[in-house]
């Protein structure tokens, strides 16, 4: 679990630790990141706020889906 800062989404604050774990190598590029039930079980929020996660992160860069197989690192994610 993290520390949920109150003045900032909790999406907001998993997509930032998402981009801690690919900037330190735990999920190296082509890796597949956890799920909508994953992020959902790990952090206790809502499916919308685990799917917002996911989205914000594609359409940022980060990550790329695959249908049927989930959520990827980017080749070359952005710089932060």
């Amino acid at each position: 679990m993290i520390e949920w800062e109150a003045d900032r989404p909790r999406w907001e604050q998993i997509a930032d630790v998402i981009r801690e774990r690919i900037a330190d190598g735990t999920y190296p590029p082509r890796t597949r990141v956890p799920s909508v039930q994953q992020l959902v079980a790990e952090y206790g929020v809502a499916v919308d706020t685990a799917q917002k996660v996911l989205a914000r992160l594609r359409d940022d860069g980060t990550l790329y889906t695959v249908r049927g197989l989930g959520s990827f690192v980017a080749d070359s994610p952005p710089r932060a």
